[in-house]
């Protein structure tokens, strides 16, 4: 594929096949990934790629921290809810999912079927833990650098028959995290990555998310026509 069709076609994937990705491929795709824009050279970001019993045991200590009530203990800053316009288009990606899914409103068990998938990674058969040195937190460059970075890794992984979903569900109890995938101190968990073979009879797979258009998005200053 070419780098528009990458790009165009890649979507979010949530339902993956039961088969092993090798770890030389994934190392291929973090390789042509770190050629990411990166500030000052500085290349805050670690990856901790996990999968067999380490990702089982992270997700297992997830699922049950999380319906047991214990808080999220993320280590990014979430921020307020969505609101306005934001808040419109995550309801919207959430009803196209559930309706590809056959999810209705009233129908408690699905919807937390659904919750529990994303506490589980969605089952992929492997994730990467995206991390920054500590040394750099404070500031707002490292984890734009890890936002940049992912961004690759994705388009890479789709550019060779992989799909991914950027997945914070998945690290909720980050101490959970860190024991299982091994993760220093003088780390910060910045997100996760879910990645696999694509199911292409897993419904939610098919579902394509919409783009404010350009004129939306941007203002063009200086130009003649």
């Amino acid at each position: 594929m070419d780098y528009e069709e990458v790009v165009r076609g890649r979507r979010s994937i949530r339902g993956y096949l039961d088969k092993p990705v090798p770890k030389a491929l994934i190392r291929e795709i973090l390789e042509i990934a770190m050629r990411a824009p990166t500030s000052l050279n500085s290349q805050p970001w670690n990856f901790f790629v996990c999968t067999g019993e380490v990702l089982d045991k992270i997700r297992k200590g997830n699922v049950e921290r999380n319906v047991a009530g214990v808080p999220d203990s993320r280590e990014f800053r979430t921020g307020p809810a969505y609101d306005g316009v934001h808040r419109e288009r995550q309801v919207g990606i959430a009803v196209q999912l559930f309706k590809a899914m056959g999810i209705e409103r009233h129908d408690k068990e699905k919807r937390m079927d659904w919750v529990l998938r994303g506490f589980r990674q969605f089952d992929a058969p492997a994730c990467i833990v995206v991390t920054y040195d500590k040394a750099l937190a404070g500031g707002d460059i490292p984890p734009f650098d890890c936002g940049g970075v992912v961004n690759c890794i994705v388009n890479t992984a789709w550019s060779k028959g992989l799909g991914c979903v950027i997945n914070s569900q998945g690290i909720m109890q980050s101490p959970v995290v860190r024991e299982h995938a091994q993760i220093p101190d003088d780390q910060v968990i910045q997100t996760c990555i879910a990645i696999g073979w694509p199911d292409d009879r897993f419904p939610a797979n098919a579902v394509v998310s919409t783009r404010k258009s350009v004129d939306e998005a941007a203002t063009f200053l200086g130009f003649e026509d």
